[in-house]
């Protein structure tokens, strides 16, 4: 029987998106095939995760290329930008928490890239006047990415209706990074 390597990994990303600490087992339950099938095309966890934050960071440059950050209105191209992730958002979340347990105080290249891509419509809007001066572009970076993941769980938990989530995230977040006129 072959096996597709990305309908493993998609198997295996929406298992660790609700259940963090699935065992190799339970990932090859999940997609139907031995355990001894999984090891042949991942050595073990850490060869899982790392290929899994591939396939993340394939799926989330995707996702802003489809939000088209830098056209039109930045407070718009957030409320895309987060629209867009709004499906990742589990996945990457485990990504996130999973990684600092592998790489304590170094970044991968990918994770570098998209940072940038998000800091840089940050800044955009800082420069359109459009948003606070006061939080550096990464910090707006880190809480979009914390409001985002944030809501993935509160959905999953069925603390928020899926609806709703993209609308509450966005207007939590912009109503933060907005300029007050007094400033």
């Amino acid at each position: 029987m072959s096996v597709d390597r990305e309908e493993l990994l998609g198997t295996a990303a929406d298992l660790l998106t609700r259940r963090p600490t699935s065992s190799m087992d339970d990932i090859a339950k999940a997609a139907r095939i031995s355990r001894a099938t999984l090891h042949r095309h991942f050595a073990g966890r850490a060869a899982l995760i790392r290929a899994l934050e591939q396939l993340g960071l394939r799926r989330l440059d995707a996702a802003l290329d489809a939000a088209r950050t830098d056209e039109g209105d930045a407070a718009d191209a957030v409320r895309r930008v987060i629209a867009e992730t709004e499906p990742l958002a589990g996945f990457l979340g485990f990504l996130v928490t999973e990684n600092q347990l592998f790489e304590p105080g170094e970044q991968h290249a990918g994770w570098t890239r998209i940072d940038e891509r998000i800091s840089a419509l940050f800044q955009r809007g800082q420069r359109q006047g459009a948003f606070r001066i006061d939080l550096s572009p990464a910090w707006l970076t880190e809480a979009l990415y914390a409001l985002i993941t944030a809501s993935a769980w509160a959905v999953q938990d069925g603390r928020v209706a899926a609806r709703d989530s993209v609308r509450m995230t966005a207007e939590l977040l912009l109503g933060g990074v907005r300029r007050s006129v007094a400033e």
